[in-house]
């Protein structure tokens, strides 16, 4: 099955059961409450790792669709994103990307986005 027809499936079970298809908030809280499940059943060795990982993947699903966006085409498009980056190791051994993230700002100006809470805008 390809994402975009889980996609439509996550969809239509969550219809067809009447769970919830309208607020974003509330199903961005339920995915991180399914996200520490998976966590939990990870840390603590349960058997069902997997059905806990395919509960996050069906409810990132319905959060996709609920907001509208075809998650087939932005995973393909990420994927192709991330394979042309390059990274180095720095010295405590962690890996940076070599090339600068840029975005405008105000004034149109490009600049290095550092992910800090200033370069949101």
């Amino acid at each position: 099955m390809d994402i975009r027809s889980a996609q439509t499936r996550a969809w239509a079970n969550k219809i067809a059961k009447g769970f919830n298809t309208t607020d974003v908030p509330l199903e961005f809280c339920l995915l991180q409450g399914e996200i520490a499940e998976a966590f939990e059943a990870w840390r603590t060795g349960r058997e069902d790792l997997g059905e806990e990982l395919a509960d996050v993947a069906i409810y990132l699903l319905g959060l996709a669709e609920m907001t509208g966006v075809d998650l087939q085409d932005q995973v393909e498009a990420k994927i192709a994103k991330n394979a042309t980056r390059t990274y180095r190791r720095l010295p405590n051994g962690s890996l940076a990307r070599t090339q600068a993230r840029t975005q405008p700002d105000r004034k149109g100006h490009r600049r290095p986005r550092t992910g800090l809470r200033q370069d949101v805008q």
